[in-house]
């Protein structure tokens, strides 16, 4: 089944956080955070919780940039 993905770009004073992968896809690459769309979830909330997760970060202000079709 496919999967819908969310990356997040956190920018605070001219800085953007960024983060090293551990898990099998793309371990040991720079990356922002973020994961996979839950079913049912809005991407909102899956920004948040992902956020969250990964790197105990509360966001908001949150701005929708764009999107890929990546197949």
């Amino acid at each position: 089944m496919p999967k819908v993905g969310v990356s997040v770009i956190i920018v605070k004073d001219g800085k953007v956080l960024m983060g090293k992968r551990k898990n099998a896809h793309g371990a040991g690459m720079w990356s922002f955070p973020g994961g996979h769309l839950e079913f049912n979830e809005e991407i909102e909330a899956c920004v948040k919780r992902e956020v969250r997760e990964e790197t105990g970060i509360s966001i908001k202000n949150i701005r929708k940039l764009g999107f890929t079709n990546d197949i």
